[in-house]
């Protein structure tokens, strides 16, 4: 029973014993629960009084006893009568005056009963205790509420107007004149011509310098609006806006847009005079209303339900201002309850009004000659895949997710090897908790006073962080802030880092949306086509039956500038540096038990800049690595999704469920590649949709056994050469001795010694991050692949500027090293068929580096010679013969031997169901496209694009070319081509042929050649330096030599993206499937954040508002144009595969699929190929780039402008390499 109701019953039974015409007993629940008597209003003498009481306490005495004999005979535990009694004298102890109670009442209270159980006791403290705590929260509340409303009425809410006119004309309306109510007032005002600026277009003045300056601000003020009306703050937002309209130097920053979200948020509370208010400011600014200042207004009339004269002259001003009532429909996205608000209030006007139904849109055709065949009606030959998982199952795995996504974490068990349970691990996990339970009480009085004096701030019309940090609660924000105080490294981290992740962590959670039922009957639905067990009345693709359904689009989130996000990041960084503390006796047992900080704030060097670092203090690492606990926490759009991703329908819907992504990825704060995708007509992006859609519908499952053999190094002391990092034990130590850093301060040091000492600590210190770096990079990815053992579980993609495509998920994908690649397989299985054996044959000696240069029959042949020793790595790895080790990708080689074996064992390998995927890699990829860009007959030829009895090696034959001019010059006495005989080698040009494509500069090139000469022990170390100048020229001509069509486009790239640079703009173009594309390559500009632990000063491209950088731009452009053709090529066959049911991902020009299907996927692969490069794309781009950049008539007058047309019209010539000879070769993709 409550402590309330006891004290309620007790109350009941005082009054009852009371004597006749003995004045009653005034209740009130006290601490514990029971009822003392009050102080009545009597004329009764002292004495007189306090006989009452104590007759009053021994009557409470006798109703207690009672309860306790009834709760004994209900089984109740029970309490001895002389603990209550004593209760009671307690209870009266601060009463003036009173005395104890008879002594004939407490000897029969004494003895009245035995020694009892005090658990009843217990109880009654409990009750007390909760009872506290519940006052304490409603007091809590109840001063927070008073204090807000206070605040409130501080805020300024009449607006002080720059047009006299307009001025007085408030003034008059305010003092109330009877016959002219608001609303009329409103109607009124709206026939006003607009003062000086018109619409939003109107507010950039004709100097485009200072506007670009502006337009930072703008984003910050505009993300202040923002978050306001997100976290209740209208008032601030509103007050805010006066004082900026109030000065004409700051209302230059205000646009329509934000004076349309005030009133928004005015109409929604339905305040129609603050909503006037700001009408009289738009109308101050000059600025004339659209279609969504009018549904504002109209909304705000639809809720008070105003008269409809008014609401007609609002109308009727709407039209002379040439804005269609229909609009006001589709102008903006509206709630069902604001969409009604508006209905009602335009229906009292006009009854007969029927709203426009929810806008079809017309059927929209992609005009891509490339994807004709893809959204071709009524093709019977299309077969689109399904998963292996039924209806039930799927929409099981769909509220998995939806858990995940609420939650906004996940956490997942640490594969860290286990310690044992000694004392010191559990006392350490003890202290550890005990600390934490401290700091998050520092931690929510912290940001109470921060956001105090944040609300200062905002009261005094300043942009304060005060509606960010309302954006989460403070439960969320003190979880986010021990979670990175938990997972800061022991060598710390840089602040700027750190404040950047912290404010991203809170625009990310601020984000996302609360559509969870309708979003569940939807997606019930989009699974009827992607089920085995369910049919859908037409096959289509996932995109266009989501649209299908009615599914509304995702809101479009405007992003926060860089500045607010590292501002926020940062004010909560230094919250959480004030409450972390601990006590001095972790670091030194013999210290006196003050509080010392957990994080220290120090300057270090890093890159000759020195930079402010947020490091633990040592003692709370040991700490943490003496508790070992075994908890890792990702945000849940960190980790792979537990049912198929929601297809992509626009720029920025799809993927998650709640959690809103990006189709394009940029920095934050980044806008200009978003505004390209936004004006780019919805069709011409379906290729991209739709192959992004594709990639992410790809169901995947751990590799059980390979996990495990690599669990197995990863808790021992790791394998560095099987690419399993070592723990931090065996990081190289400072040096001891005369070595160690003290012996720098020794005298008879020489200054040349102590220059190699601290080259040698640095030299080891560096070692020591990259192992932690590694270390922890390993940890995310094995923790999260034992977490996802037993589950299907899906990667949704994105894609980068350039239309590369990424999985979203960071830590756990296909696109790692050779380990993170082995432990992958796919859900969904696929009989190997007559050929399925035979690739996975070939794929295994693809793995093992070897037979390159060899047929695909050699390469099967190869394997049959093998197969004991595959047979032998399938069954014993770790303590056979160790073949698999050998190989340069052992991890995958493994897993294949795996499959092999698993294969050739069953009764019908034909029959065997095979989950592991086969590649199949481009041949030095960037080349093949600029050969097949310039019909270059001699290049095709060196990168397979012709049909050949064996494959062609680009990197051999480089290096062979290579030698030929080495011995030219040694035998005319070149020191350093001498030394360099019988050095060169396929390994030591490999990585800059590779990357040339790809725009390495010729200091690039050495760095690379310089790196691998490092690696032959038996070079002369002297001449290291000298010998990679003279091979990376070599290389260079040797290139020039043999794709003399490569290095012609190559330049002509490179020097139209100079010469646009130079005209002020930043090099645009389109891809193939339709993709705009903007280098995001601008001038850095310094944005410095001061106060606090320190001032952060960082370099920030604000988009187009800064200048292009012409050295990024131009070098650049044609690595950028290349990765934009492959990444059109590898979705035209994503989305032909799907066409023909295949599983496909990639990694960008590595194509996986099932075994048994690889020779489907190369034959589509090289059809979409050719068909790409049956485009005229270099001269399409030429014309793009024209009409781009040259047709402006004010600027054709440049001398940039006129020498970028002279360029543009000078397109390479193409040689007479025939591309359809690309589908008859062998080795295109191998």
């Amino acid at each position: 029973m409550s402590a309330v109701r006891w004290g309620r019953g007790a109350a009941g039974f005082g009054r009852a014993l009371w004597p006749a015409g003995a004045p009653g007993l005034l209740a009130e629940e006290g601490a514990l629960g029971g009822v003392w008597g009050l102080k009545r209003s009597s004329t009764a003498s002292p004495c007189e009084q306090d006989r009452r009481k104590d007759w009053g306490h021994a009557e409470l005495l006798e109703v207690l006893k009672a309860r306790v004999r009834q709760l004994q005979a209900e089984g109740v535990a029970e309490v001895t009568v002389k603990r209550v009694a004593k209760r009671v004298a307690v209870a009266r102890a601060p009463e003036a005056g009173g005395a104890q109670p008879p002594r004939q009442a407490q000897a029969g209270a004494e003895g009245a009963a035995p020694m009892l159980s005090s658990r009843w006791a217990q109880k009654l403290d409990d009750d007390q205790r909760l009872m506290e705590r519940r006052k304490q929260r409603l007091e809590g509340k109840l001063q927070k509420h008073v204090e807000k409303v206070a605040w409130q009425k501080q805020l300024r809410s009449e607006p002080r107007l720059l047009s006299r006119k307009l001025a007085s004309q408030l003034q008059h309306w305010e003092q109330g004149a009877p016959r002219s109510p608001w609303e009329e007032q409103l109607a009124q005002l709206l026939q006003e011509a607009p003062q000086g600026r018109s619409g939003e277009a109107a507010a950039a003045p004709a100097d485009r310098g200072p506007e670009s300056r502006l337009e930072g601000q703008r984003q910050r003020l505009l993300s202040f609006f923002e978050c306001c009306l997100l976290t209740g703050n209208l008032p601030l937002a509103h007050h805010v806006l006066v004082t900026h309209h109030s000065k004409s130097q700051q209302q230059r920053l205000l646009t329509l847009s934000m004076y349309n979200m005030v009133m928004l948020g005015w109409a929604r509370q339905g305040s129609f005079k603050e909503l006037m208010y700001v009408f009289f400011m738009l109308k101050d600014a000059g600025l004339a209303p659209d279609l969504r200042s009018y549904a504002a207004a109209l909304q705000c009339m639809g809720r008070l339900d105003q008269d409809a004269g008014t609401i007609r002259r609002c109308l009727k001003q709407m039209a002379q201002d040439g804005l269609q009532l229909q609009g006001l429909f589709t102008a903006g996205p509206l709630s069902a309850e604001e969409r009604a608000e508006l209905l009602r209030a335009v229906r009292k006007a006009k009854p007969a009004f029927t709203p426009p139904r929810p806008p079809v849109p017309p059927p929209q055709v992609n005009t891509s000659p490339l994807l004709r065949e893809i959204y071709a009606k009524q093709d019977p030959t299309v077969s689109y895949p399904r998963l292996h998982l039924s209806l039930k199952e799927l929409q099981g795995l769909f509220r998995q997710q939806l858990r995940v996504e609420m939650a906004t974490t996940v956490t997942v068990e640490s594969v860290e090897k286990v310690p044992l349970l000694t004392k010191e691990v559990l006392h350490a996990r003890k202290t550890l908790a005990g600390l934490r339970t401290r700091w998050r009480t520092a931690l929510y009085r912290e940001l109470q006073e921060t956001k105090e004096s944040e609300a200062h701030a905002a009261r005094e019309g300043r942009l304060s962080l005060f509606p960010y940090l309302c954006l989460l609660s403070e439960k969320e924000v003190v979880g986010v802030l021990l979670q990175t105080l938990q997972a800061l490294p022991a060598q710390g981290e840089s602040l700027l880092f750190l404040a950047h992740e912290l404010g991203l962590r809170v625009f990310k959670r601020k984000q996302l949306r609360n559509e969870v039922q309708e979003l569940e009957q939807r997606y019930s639905k989009y699974l009827h086509l992607l089920a085995s067990d369910t049919q859908v009345a037409e096959p289509c693709l996932p995109r266009q039956h989501w649209e299908a359904l009615g599914a509304p689009e995702a809101p479009h989130e405007q992003p926060w500038p860089v500045s607010v996000v590292v501002q926020l990041g940062k004010q909560l960084a230094e919250v959480l540096v004030r409450a972390a503390q601990m006590p001095s006796s972790l670091a030194a047992p013999r210290s006196p038990g003050t509080l010392i900080p957990v994080l220290y704030h120090v300057y270090s060097f890093r890159s000759f800049r020195q930079i402010g670092i947020l490091k633990p203090h040592p003692a709370f690492t040991q700490l943490l690595e003496t508790a070992a606990e075994r908890t890792l926490t990702f945000e849940s759009t960190d980790v792979p999704m537990l049912c198929p991703p929601l297809p992509w329908t626009s720029p920025h819907s799809g993927a998650f469920l709640l959690s809103p992504t990006k189709m394009m990825r940029s920095v934050e704060g980044s806008q200009q590649h978003q505004l390209l995708l936004e004006r780019c007509p919805p069709a011409e992006l379906h290729g991209a949709l739709d192959a992004l859609t594709q990639l992410g519908n790809c169901a995947w499952r751990v590799n059980g056994r390979i996990l495990d053999l690599v669990l197995e190094l990863f808790t021992d002391k790791g394998c560095p050469r099987l690419g399993v990092p070592a723990p931090p034990s065996e990081a190289p130590r400072p040096p001891e001795g005369r070595q160690a850093p003290k012996g720098c301060l020794l005298p008879e040091v020489s200054p040349a010694e102590k220059a190699e000492m601290r080259r040698e600590l640095a030299r080891r210190l560096k070692v020591a991050r990259e192992m932690q770096s590694l270390r922890a990079d390993a940890l995310y990815r094995l923790s999260l692949a034992q977490h996802l053992r037993h589950r299907v579980f899906w990667l949704p993609h994105n894609m980068d500027f350039r239309g590369r495509t990424y999985p979203c998920s960071p830590h756990f994908n296909h696109l790692g090293s050779d380990l993170a690649r082995a432990l992958l397989e796919f859900a969904q299985g696929r009989p190997l068929g007559p050929h399925g054996l035979n690739w996975l044959k070939i794929h295994l000696v693809n793995l093992t580096g070897l037979k390159k240069r060899e047929s695909l029959q050699a390469r099967r042949d190869y394997a049959d010679e093998l197969m004991e020793d595959i047979l032998d790595s399938a069954d014993r790895p770790m303590t056979g013969r160790k073949w698999w080790m050998e190989a340069d990708e052992p991890w995958q080689a493994l897993a294949c031997c795996m499959e092999v074996a698993q294969a050739v064992r069953a009764p019908d390998p034909t029959a065997y169901v095979s989950h592991f995927p086969v590649h199949q890699d481009g041949s030095c990829n960037g080349l093949q496209h600029y050969a097949a860009l310039g019909r270059d007959s001699v290049g095709a030829a060196s990168v397979n694009l012709l049909p050949l009895d064996l494959p062609q090696d680009v990197y051999s034959e480089v290096a062979a070319q290579v030698e030929v001019f080495r011995r030219q010059d040694a035998e005319q006495g070149v020191r350093v081509a001498q030394v360099l005989q019988g050095f060169i080698s396929r390994k030591v040009v490999k990585q800059t042929v590779m990357t040339v494509v790809y725009g390495v500069t010729r200091y690039g090139g050495r760095l690379q050649i310089e790196k691998r000469l490092r690696e032959i022990h038996d070079f002369p170390q002297d001449f290291v330096w000298e010998a990679s100048h003279y091979l990376v020229r070599q290389v260079f001509n040797s290139l020039q030599e043999m794709f003399s069509g490569t290095r012609s486009i190559q330049r002509w790239l490179t020097e139209s993206a100079r010469l646009i640079s130079h005209t002020g703009s930043a090099v645009e173009w389109v891809t193939p499937l339709g993709i705009p594309i903007i280098q995001p390559y601008h001038r850095d500009s310094k944005v410095m954040i001061k106060g606090g632990l320190q001032s952060l000063t960082f370099s920030s491209s604000v988009d187009t508002s800064q200048k292009p950088n012409t050295l990024k731009q131009k070098n650049g452009f044609p690595p950028n144009f290349i990765h934009s053709l492959d990444s059109s090529h590898m979705m035209l066959t994503a989305l032909h595969c799907y066409r023909k049911g295949l599983t496909f991902v990639s990694v960008h020009d590595c194509f996986w699929t099932h075994a048994a299907d690889v020779a489907v996927m190369n034959q589509v692969c090289r059809e979409q190929f050719v068909r790409l490069h049956s485009q005229p794309i270099l001269h399409n781009l030429s014309r793009f780039l024209i009409k781009r950049f040259c047709s402006d008539p004010r600027t054709s007058k440049s001398i940039w402008v006129s020498r970028l047309m002279d360029t543009l019209l000078s397109v390479p010539k193409a040689g007479t390499f025939n591309l359809e000879q690309v589908k008859h070769s062998t080795y295109f993709f191998s």
